[in-house]
């Protein structure tokens, strides 16, 4: 369905996403390769300046066109994590990117001040999430427990970011029992839920070999516990 027909359709109801993923780093090394992309940003730094402003004009007419349309929130982002560390260091981030997303935000928020911008990072990333704040990303997606402990993101940042995600994907989901995934689902309601800011679900999409009866106790307990005020 095309983002104009969900708004006109769906807008009086819901929040309306629109997405501009895979925003400057993702697509940089789709078009060009991960090896030349690492390469560029420490043996190419005019080029590769010059080449994320190209790509960021791209992301600044579409991230245009669904603020006018009159999304309310702004789906964007790139993984900068992997399961325990980054994959570029903080300072290259600051220097490349940092900058272009404040730019970006900047731009659509003059356009609409009430929109809202889901970030989606994958894996560990502590050392950027300040950096995430001060360019005006309002939530944090996805929360993975292997990666990031939720009560201690949420004891941090949790007047700052909406965290969305948090429960595990790689090992309760798939290999878990109905009592391990209804256990973890509580704890999470019991630690980041309170005041508000989370949107609870699987740190990724399920995948396909997680059993049925593990998606249903993820529903249910999250329906039955998840209802403010937070009660045990």
């Amino acid at each position: 369905m095309a983002s104009k027909e969900m708004i006109e359709k769906y807008g009086s109801e819901y929040g309306i996403m629109g997405g501009v993923a895979c925003t400057l780093f993702e697509l940089s090394w789709y078009l060009r390769g991960m090896e030349m992309v690492l390469e560029d940003m420490v043996l190419r730094k005019d080029f590769y300046h010059a080449y994320l402003d190209r790509l960021l004009s791209w992301v600044w007419d579409a991230g245009t066109i669904l603020v006018n349309l009159g999304v309310d929130v702004i789906w964007i982002g790139d993984d900068f994590g992997t399961q325990d560390r980054l994959l570029i260091s903080p300072t290259l981030f600051r220097e490349f990117f940092k900058p272009r997303y404040e730019s970006l935000f900047s731009h659509l928020k003059s356009l609409n001040p009430n929109v809202k911008f889901a970030f989606h990072t994958d894996g560990y990333n502590w050392p950027i999430i300040q950096d995430l704040i001060d360019v005006g990303v309002n939530i944090l997606n996805p929360v993975q427990p292997k990666s990031m402990d939720p009560a201690e993101l949420k004891k941090k940042y949790g007047k700052q970011l909406t965290l969305w995600g948090t429960i595990d994907n790689q090992e309760t989901m798939p290999f878990g029992s109905v009592k391990d995934v209804m256990e973890e689902t509580k704890l999470r309601l019991k630690t980041v839920a309170p005041g508000g800011g989370l949107l609870l679900g699987p740190a990724h999409n399920v995948q396909p070999q997680v059993p049925i009866e593990n998606i249903m106790a993820f529903y249910e307990t999250a329906k039955k516990f998840g209802t403010y005020p937070i009660r045990f």
